[in-house]
């Protein structure tokens, strides 16, 4: 820890202590055995600790059936997301790779060392080889789901990047848009929902409801695309689309222009409302997955987009750097998310409030985003009442001076009953203590109590003393020579 946070957290203490109870009270479900493990398995959870430490850690903590499928799957989609992103390598050869990764994820010994020196997960992709060996011990049921993903995935990636070496970089409507995060996200979400269901740890309904699955991914895509708008505008790529940013600016690039600042930030809360429409939905998803570990591992992304969503919102900072919430906000998002969906729906409902009170009418978003916060709230209470119905009901006949008269007679004469069950049970009480002080004293007495002594005793102590007699004595030996 530096100086600089060690001045931090001596100005949000609330955040270090979050920090102190997620290391400390944090107990995972499931519990790796590393000593247990092959040689080969051991490299590819050193690989995932390389890649993306947050997600190793969760996936880590999954159940023992899915923890190596999903960790070779993410993998194995990092290592796709490589080549995709890598602008060194030449398109017909990243377009041949990415069309055929899902075949070569299971050749012995493949691996791949066409990357720039500076791609940052190169590694990965040289070492692939110990994901293949480990990736052809799985259940072929996984395996299956799992390529399917590969093939439909790499197939867009190819897809997107022969476009924009045609001269069509970027997104031009919100229809692409969508196309373009259920390809790198979505399809995550659909594959995962798959295995999660194979497995018996989330109920089938979910295979029903492909719409849920794309929500899950969308939303965490459209969080981050809109977070790192500044980062991808240096390295000279563009995925908000043009439908929305055009209403606002002439050229993208004016985003990024102080004197266009509120143009952009409305522009942004365009951007946020397009991704908050997916949150009541992931919420619904949640609601379908049956065991904790599962459960973990979905909902913390998830809350930590919406906890980012309402960090970006008619934020200028994101048009100047890249930002992220605090590792303290982070820890107390994460002990929330491993409980249950209330408590989940608790962390939505609080960032969802924060979007809206820094929602302001000069905003041609407004009503909309007020409606997209009212409907997240709504969803929450129509699952987690706020206020007990049938509470509410006991309340309002209470009130009504016509309860009464319409009472049950049965109801009536139990209250009546009770009522003087209790004055009974006052006056027993009262009794009994009245009996045994009388019987205490009355047997204190034929012992020799003096009650007289005792009597004089204390009212000599809070009755003011008689000071004649000492008057007396000092007038008849008083010494007038002194």
């Amino acid at each position: 820890m530096g100086v600089a946070d060690v001045v931090y957290y001596t100005f949000h203490f609330q955040e270090l202590r979050s920090i102190i109870q997620w290391k400390t009270w944090h107990n995972p479900v499931h519990e790796r055995n590393p000593e247990k493990e092959p040689v080969s398995l051991r490299a590819c959870f050193d690989l995932l600790d390389k890649t993306s430490r947050s997600f190793s850690a969760v996936i880590q903590e999954l159940h023992p059936e899915l923890l190596v499928p999903i960790a070779l799957f993410y993998l194995i989609l990092r290592g796709l997301d490589t080549v995709e992103d890598d602008m060194t390598i030449p398109l017909d050869k990243k377009t041949a790779v990415l069309r055929e990764f899902y075949k070569t994820v299971e050749k012995e010994g493949w691996s791949f060392n066409g990357n720039g020196p500076d791609e940052k997960d190169r590694e990965l992709l040289v070492q692939f080889h110990y994901v293949t060996e480990e990736y052809r011990k799985v259940k072929p049921i996984y395996r299956e789901i799992i390529n399917d993903i590969t093939r439909q995935m790499g197939d867009g990636m190819a897809d997107y990047c022969k476009r924009a070496a045609d001269g069509k970089a970027g997104v031009d409507s919100v229809k692409d848009y969508d196309l373009y995060c259920y390809y790198v996200a979505g399809l995550v979400g659909n594959g995962l929902t798959r295995l999660f269901v194979e497995s018996g740890l989330a109920n089938p309904a979910l295979n029903q409801r492909p719409h849920l699955q794309t929500s899950m991914g969308l939303f965490l895509q459209k969080t981050n695309i809109i977070r790192d708008v500044r980062e991808d505008w240096d390295d000279k790529r563009r995925f908000w689309p043009r439908e929305i940013w055009s209403k606002y600016v002439e050229d993208f690039d004016d985003l990024f222009r102080p004197e266009n600042r509120e143009a952009a930030l409305n522009c942004s809360s365009d951007m946020v409302l397009n991704s908050l429409n997916h949150a009541d939905e992931c919420l619904f998803y949640l609601a379908g997955l049956k065991e904790q570990s599962a459960f973990n591992f979905a909902a913390i992304p998830q809350s930590m987009a919406i906890a980012t969503l309402a960090l970006v919102f008619r934020n200028p900072d994101i048009f100047q750097k890249n930002i992220k919430i605090t590792k303290g906000s982070a820890c107390q998002v994460m002990l929330e998310s491993t409980q249950n969906l209330q408590k989940v729906c608790e962390v939505f409902t609080r960032f969802v409030r924060q979007i809206h009170k820094k929602n302001t009418p000069k905003d041609p978003n407004f009503l909309k985003i007020s409606i997209a916060c009212g409907k997240v709230e709504q969803f929450i209470e129509s699952i987690f009442p706020s206020q007990d119905p049938k509470a509410l009901q006991r309340a309002a006949a209470a009130a009504t001076p016509l309860a009464k008269k319409e009472e049950d007679p049965a109801a009536a004469k139990a209250r009546e009953e009770a009522k003087w069950d209790l004055i009974y049970m006052m006056i027993a009480v009262m009794g009994t203590m009245f009996v045994l002080s009388c019987f205490m004293i009355g047997m204190a007495w034929l012992f020799g109590a003096r009650f007289d002594v005792a009597i004089d005793q204390l009212t000599q102590r809070f009755s003011r003393p008689d000071t004649a007699p000492a008057q007396t004595l000092v007038n008849k030996y008083d010494h007038g020579e002194l």
